[in-house]
């Protein structure tokens, strides 16, 4: 078992004890971690805190179902693309992965939401607004 390279550590080890046989631990490669996107029935991504969250439209340009924390950035950038969990309520969560992995009308939904809502994101526009902001800061 592997993770980013390296062996799992001993805390990690015993987070999952038990239930080792639901988990693969594996360093991946952009081609890869394309594919685990493509065939995942969700991707969940609890995170307490994150200043964008890129794997939030990695999940949607593999047309992979999403289900992330209401906190963070991830309301403004998965818009309504995604099912919402308090990343501090097991209950809620596993209420929410099993909604959505159950429910073949809500994936196709949050599939496609999700490729709708990766039009408004590309790295044209990031460098065009970039550029438009810097050009303000000095005046030009």
């Amino acid at each position: 078992m592997c993770r980013w390279g390296g062996v799992l550590s001993v805390e990690e080890l015993n987070a999952v004890e038990g239930i080792t046989d639901r988990f693969y631990f594996s360093p991946l490669d952009d081609n890869a971690l394309a594919n685990a996107y493509k065939h995942a029935e969700c991707f969940v991504f609890p995170s307490e805190y994150e200043g964008f969250g890129i794997p939030v439209l990695e999940s949607f340009a593999c047309s992979c179902p999403l289900v992330c924390s209401n906190s963070s950035s991830f309301p403004e950038v998965a818009g309504d693309a995604a099912e919402y969990v308090d990343p501090y309520d097991v209950d809620d969560m596993s209420a929410k992965i099993l909604r959505v992995i159950e429910d073949t009308d809500l994936r196709e939904q949050l599939k496609a939401l999700g490729r709708e809502r990766l039009k408004q994101f590309s790295w044209n526009k990031t460098a065009q607004q970039t550029l438009e902001c810097y050009s303000m800061l000095i005046g030009q």
